[in-house]
């Protein structure tokens, strides 16, 4: 049974998620054995408490740097033995050494099909608002591992969402998030938990 430890930062709905489909089964070999905020009035620590998820709080604002905040991440993330590590709404981007430290132990979910919109600065409503503005027939959500690089990591799923005449950036965030990003990022989960992600030559294949 791998340690699942998932990095919120804000609601937690990706995390809801998750626990939803831990209690549901979908998530095989694996349990969310943390829940780790950078924000001490984070919603997705009720979350976490509510379903007697231990949780522990490393405040970004604590830490004079990027450096020594992800230090202090680091440490907090071997004393949990973590397997796997989510990032499900976590707004601090991780320092290169996490990222040594847990190669392709990291994944995050991005609300839109990589490698369009993204990068820094894309977040939140930004997504969106840029996939509206260019006027995308389809966009979805993608889980990809973490690497040194903003959300350039090695894709492991995508789901297509059909933008709609009259979409907002709320709405279309809504929909993707029921759509794709509450459903793929519980499936990546599992698949990893059970060794069913496999890397060659930088790209992730998902093998039977």
């Amino acid at each position: 049974m791998k340690n699942i430890v998932v990095l919120v930062s804000g609601g937690g709905t990706n995390l809801q998620a998750l626990i939803d489909a831990e209690n549901n089964g979908i998530i095989k070999n694996g349990k969310i054995s943390c829940v780790v905020s950078s924000n001490p009035d984070a919603f997705a620590l009720k979350r976490a408490e509510k379903n007697n998820i231990p949780t522990k709080i490393v405040p970004r604002k604590s830490y004079a740097d990027n450096k020594s905040y992800s230090n202090a991440l680091l440490n907090v993330l071997n004393e949990e033995n973590a397997d796997l590590i989510v990032l499900a709404g976590f707004m601090t981007i991780l320092d290169e050494s996490i990222v040594k430290a847990y190669p392709y132990k990291i994944i995050n979910v991005h609300p839109a099909l990589i490698p369009s919109f993204c990068g820094q600065g894309f977040y939140g409503l930004k997504v969106h608002e840029a996939a509206l503005g260019y006027g995308v027939k389809i966009s979805g959500a993608t889980v990809h591992f973490v690497n040194e690089e903003a959300d350039a990591g090695a894709i492991i799923i995508q789901k297509a969402v059909a933008v709609q005449n009259g979409d907002t950036p709320e709405i279309l965030q809504k929909r993707i998030m029921e759509e794709a990003e509450w459903k793929i990022l519980p499936l990546a989960v599992s698949l990893f938990c059970q060794d069913k992600i496999k890397i060659f030559n930088d790209k992730a294949m998902i093998i039977d």
